[in-house]
C-alpha cells in the first residue's frame, strides 16, 4: 500500500469518527460486552458474528441499539440488558384508632421495608415509598434541665410538671413516658471553684445548693407521672462560675445510654432546657483535658464521671449520636440565646427551638408545639452511597403539592394519619472496583424505621457466560470467542486475535500513532506517515517537539521565578529534571537540610520534614524554624506524669488504663538521684522532671524520646515524701523565741532609756555653763537678823 493510499484511508476514518463524537458508547471504544453496556444505558452489543466489515474494529460492535439496528444487526443478537428490581418485604403502613392497642414493633409507618435492585450503568430504577403518620404512635420524652443557679425558679415550675405533661400528652398518644436528668459543668476548674467550701455549697450568702456536678440520670423514662413529680421535687440548685454550661455532656450521654435512660424504639424526644450557652469540643483545654469526647456511655450510678478527663462533644459528634439513636432534639431556651441556638438547629436535623419564659412557666405548651412541629414534617435521608451511585428524591405531598430536586426529601404539614409518597431512583454511573452488592439505608431522621436496599451491578454481558475459550475461530485458540467477538489472550490483538502485540501495536490502521489508544493523531503535534509520526517544527528552533507520539516537548514545563525549571534544571517531555540537590515540579526545592537541622542534631527536632529547605512540622501544634516550639503544649514532663506513675508506682489517675494509655514507654528504675543520666549534647534530648503526686510526694525522672517515638524513662524507685513535724521542738523552739523576743526588746528599751537620760544630762549641764548671775542686792531679800534702836538712847 503506497504512502497516498494510507493518507485517503486516513482521512475517510477520522472523517467518520469525527461526525460520532457525541457517541457515548463509540468513545468508549469497548474491547468486550462488559465494557460496552458500561459504557451508557444505550449502548448495545452485537453478537453477530459476521457483523463487522472489512477494516472495522471489534469496538465497532459497541453503537446505540437503533444505530446497530440501521447497520444490519438483527435486534436478537443485540446484548442490551436492563435493570431490574424485587420486594423483598413489603408490610402495608398500620391503619389503626386509639382504642386498638399495639405494641411499639407492630406499628409500621414506611412502606416497603426491604428491596432488591439491579442496576446497569447509566439506567435509574425508581420505587415508591410510602410514609404515613401513626395514630396514637408511643412516645419517649426525656427532660434534660441546666440546674445552675439562675435556673432556681424554673426548678419550682417543672417540679409539677410530671402529672401536667402526661395529661396534655394523653391528647396525642396513649404511650406516653417521661424522664428526667440535670447538668450543670464540669468539675474542675475554671468552671467551677474548687475550693472546700464550694465544693459543698457553690452559691453564694446564705444560699443553699447542692453540690457541683456535670450530668445526672435521675429518673429513667417511666409512665408514672407522680414519681417525676416526686423525684424532681427532690432535686436542688447548684452553681458554677462561667456562664456557658455543659449541656454538650449529658445530651451525649443521654444519646449513647441507652439501657440506663430506658429508650424504646419508638418516638424519642429530648427536651434541653437552659437559660445560657454551651460549651463545645477544644474548651476544655481551658480545665487541661485535652482527650477528645470518644462517644461512650460513661454513667455509673446514673452520673456521669468522665467529665474531668474527657473534652467536650463537637456539634458534629453529636449530630451523630443523635441521629444514630433516632433522637429529636427540643432546645426550651430563653429569649436570650434564641439566636444561638437556632443556629444550632440548622446544623442538627429534627430538632427544634422554642422561647422559654423567664420562670418556665410556659414549658408544656412549647414541648406540645415543637413535637407537633417536629412530627409534622417528614424528611429522607440516605445512608453513604456507594462510589459512582447517585439518588434523587420526588415527593409526593399533601393537597397534591410536589417537591422536586432537594425538596424532593420533605413533606410538610402532615397530621396524625396522613399518608405520603415518595418517588426514589437510583443511578449507578459504573460498576463498583469488586463488582459486590452494596446495601444502602433510607429513613425519616428520629424514626428506627428504614427502608434496605440491596444494590446489584450488571457488569457483564449474560452472553459472557457462554464463551468458548481458545476458539478455533480465533487464530487457532489465540482467544475466548465471546458474544459474537474474539476476546484475545494476553500477548494478541486483532479481530482474530492474529496479530502479535509484539508486532503490531494496535487493532486499526491508524493506531500506532494514537498514544494510549486515543482519538489524536501523534497528539496533534505531528503526522502519521506509514505507522510512523512525524513530529512538527517550531518558530524558534531551540523548542522542539519528539517522543514516538509527538506527545513529548521541551518548552512545557513548569516555571518558577518566571524561568523553565527554575532555572535548575532541563526540560524533558514536559518534565523538569532537576540538577543536583534540587527537586519539585520546577526544580523550586533546594535539598538542602543544612538550615532544618536543630541545635540537638535532629532535622526539625524530630517533628516534622525539612521540605525544600524549610521545616514543615508534622502537627500544627509546633512552631519555629525548626518545630522546636510548642506554645499550646503542657510541659514534657507534665504530659508524661501519669504514665510514669502508673508505671511505676501503680498509682496516679491512669492506674486502671495504664496498659492501654501507657506503650512504648521503657522504664528503668534507679536508686538514688545522682544515678539518673543528666542531660547531654547527644542527638536525643533528655529532660529532668520532678512531679508531686496525691499523697504530696515529689518523685524524679528523665524523659528521652527516641526515634521509634519509644519514651525511655529513668526513676528513682523511692518517691520522697515530707516527714510529719515534731511537736515538742516546735513548741520548744516557739516558747524560747517569745523569751527571746521579749528579752530584746527590754534591752532595747533600756538602752534607748539610758540614751535618753544622758542626752538630758548633757543639755543641763550646757545650760548650766551659759547661766550668767547679777551681784547687786537682792531688793527682796531680808536678814534674818533684826535690829532694835532706842530712841531715848543719846549714846551715853
Amino acid at each position: 500500500m503506497d504512502l497516498r493510499l494510507i493518507l485517503i484511508t486516513f482521512g475517510l476514518f477520522f472523517c467518520c469518527h469525527a461526525s460520532k463524537e457525541g457517541n457515548e458508547c463509540i468513545n468508549a471504544n469497548a474491547k468486550y460486552c462488559g465494557e460496552c453496556i458500561q459504557a451508557g444505558a444505550k449502548c448495545g452489543w452485537c453478537t453477530d458474528p459476521n457483523f463487522l466489515k472489512q477494516g472495522e474494529t471489534v469496538s465497532s460492535r459497541c453503537d446505540e441499539v437503533e444505530s446497530l439496528i440501521k447497520r444490519g444487526c438483527n435486534l436478537t443478537l443485540i446484548e442490551n440488558p436492563v435493570g431490574k428490581q424485587r420486594v423483598l418485604k413489603n408490610i402495608p403502613v398500620t391503619n389503626r384508632g386509639k382504642n386498638k392497642k399495639l405494641k411499639p414493633e407492630e406499628i409500621t409507618q414506611i412502606q416497603p421495608q426491604k428491596l432488591d435492585i439491579t442496576l446497569r450503568s447509566g439506567e435509574p430504577q425508581s420505587f415508591n415509598l410510602t410514609f404515613k403518620r401513626a395514630e396514637d404512635y408511643p412516645i419517649d420524652l426525656y427532660y434534660l434541665m441546666d440546674l445552675s443557679y439562675s435556673m432556681k425558679d424554673d426548678l419550682e415550675n417543672v417540679k409539677n410538671l410530671g402529672t401536667s405533661l402526661m395529661l396534655e400528652m394523653t391528647k396525642i398518644t396513649s404511650d406516653f413516658r417521661i424522664g428526667f436528668g440535670s447538668f450543670v459543668e464540669k468539675t474542675v476548674m475554671p468552671y467551677i471553684s474548687t475550693t472546700p467550701a464550694k465544693l459543698l455549697n457553690p452559691c453564694t450568702g446564705d444560699q443553699t445548693c447542692t453540690s457541683p456536678f456535670s450530668y445526672k440520670n435521675v429518673l429513667k423514662l417511666t409512665s408514672n407521672g407522680s414519681l417525676f413529680n416526686t423525684l424532681v421535687g427532690q432535686q436542688h440548685i447548684s452553681g458554677n462560675l462561667d456562664s456557658p454550661e455543659g449541656g454538650f455532656d449529658a445530651i451525649m450521654q443521654v444519646a449513647v445510654c441507652g439501657d440506663q435512660i430506658g429508650w424504646r424504639n419508638v418516638t424519642r424526644l429530648l427536651v434541653f432546657s437552659t437559660d445560657a450557652g454551651f460549651h463545645f469540643a477544644g474548651d476544655g483545654k481551658l480545665g487541661g483535658i485535652v482527650l477528645p469526647n470518644d462517644g461512650k456511655c460513661h454513667l455509673e450510678n446514673n452520673i456521669y464521671t468522665m467529665s474531668h478527663y474527657y473534652d467536650y462533644p463537637s456539634i458534629a459528634h453529636l449530630v451523630q449520636k443523635l441521629s444514630d439513636n433516632n433522637i429529636q432534639t427540643i432546645f426550651a431556651v430563653t429569649e436570650e440565646f434564641q439566636p444561638v441556638y437556632q443556629e444550632l438547629k440548622n446544623l442538627i436535623p429534627k430538632s427544634a427551638v422554642g422561647t422559654l419564659s423567664a420562670n418556665s412557666s410556659n414549658v408544656i405548651n412549647l414541648i406540645v408545639d415543637a413535637y407537633n412541629s417536629l412530627s409534622s414534617e417528614v424528611i429522607l435521608e440516605n445512608s453513604k452511597l456507594p462510589d459512582g451511585v447517585t439518588i434523587a428524591y420526588t415527593a409526593h405531598c399533601k393537597d397534591g403539592v410536589v417537591n422536586e430536586g432537594e425538596n424532593g426529601r420533605k413533606c410538610s404539614n402532615i397530621s396524625i394519619g396522613d399518608e405520603v409518597e415518595f418517588e426514589i431512583s437510583v443511578t449507578s454511573q459504573k460498576c463498583p472496583s469488586n463488582g459486590k452488592p452494596e446495601t444502602i439505608n433510607i429513613k425519616p431522621p428520629g424514626s428506627s424505621e428504614f427502608v434496605e436496599v440491596v444494590l446489584n451491578f450488571i457488569c457483564d454481558c449474560d452472553c459472557a457466560a457462554t464463551g468458548v475459550p481458545n476458539s478455533p475461530e480465533c487464530n487457532k485458540g489465540s482467544g475466548t470467542l465471546e458474544c459474537g467477538a474474539c476476546k484475545c489472550n494476553e500477548g494478541q490483538i486483532g479481530q482474530f486475535c492474529e496479530c502479535s502485540q509484539d508486532e503490531v501495536q494496535t487493532n486499526d490502521m491508524d493506531a500506532n500513532c494514537r498514544k494510549d489508544n486515543g482519538t489524536d493523531i501523534c497528539s496533534n503535534n505531528g503526522e502519521c506517515v506509514c505507522g510512523t509520526c512525524i513530529c512538527k517544527k517550531r518558530e524558534n528552533p531551540a523548542e522542539v517537539y519528539s517522543g514516538k507520539y509527538c506527545d513529548c516537548d521541551n518548552f512545557n514545563c513548569d516555571r518558577s521565578n518566571n524561568k523553565l525549571c527554575g532555572g535548575h534544571g532541563r526540560c524533558e517531555c514536559r518534565k523538569c529534571i532537576c540538577d543536583a540537590n534540587y527537586t519539585g515540579n520546577a526544580c523550586e526545592c533546594s535539598m538542602d537540610s543544612s538550615t532544618c537541622l536543630a541545635k540537638n542534631g535532629q532535622e526539625c527536632n524530630g517533628r516534622g520534614k525539612c521540605e525544600c529547605g524549610v521545616c514543615k512540622c508534622s502537627d500544627s501544634k509546633f512552631q519555629g524554624p525548626t518545630c522546636e516550639l510548642c506554645p499550646t503544649c503542657p510541659g514534657v514532663c507534665t504530659e508524661h506524669k501519669d504514665c510514669v506513675q502508673c508505671l511505676a508506682f501503680k498509682t496516679g489517675e491512669k492506674k486502671d488504663t495504664c496498659h492501654q494509655e501507657c506503650t512504648k514507654y521503657k522504664l528503668e528504675k534507679v536508686t538514688e538521684r545522682e544515678r539518673l543520666p543528666q542531660p547531654t549534647d547527644e542527638p536525643i534530648p533528655r529532660a529532668i522532671c520532678k512531679e508531686r503526686d496525691e499523697n504530696d510526694c515529689w518523685f524524679y525522672f528523665t524523659l528521652a524520646v527516641q526515634e521509634d517515638d519509644t519514651k525511655q524513662v529513668h526513676v528513682l524507685e523511692k518517691p520522697e515524701c515530707p516527714a510529719g513535724p515534731d511537736i515538742v521542738p516546735i513548741v520548744i523552739g516557739v516558747v524560747v523565741g517569745i523569751v527571746l523576743i521579749g528579752l530584746a526588746l527590754l534591752f532595747i528599751w533600756k538602752l534607748l532609756m539610758i540614751i535618753h537620760d544622758r542626752r538630758e544630762f548633757a543639755k543641763f549641764e550646757k545650760e548650766k555653763m551659759n547661766a550668767k548671775w547679777d551681784t547687786g542686792e537682792n531688793p527682796i531679800y531680808k536678814s534674818a537678823v533684826t535690829t532694835v534702836v532706842n530712841p531715848k538712847y543719846e549714846g551715853k
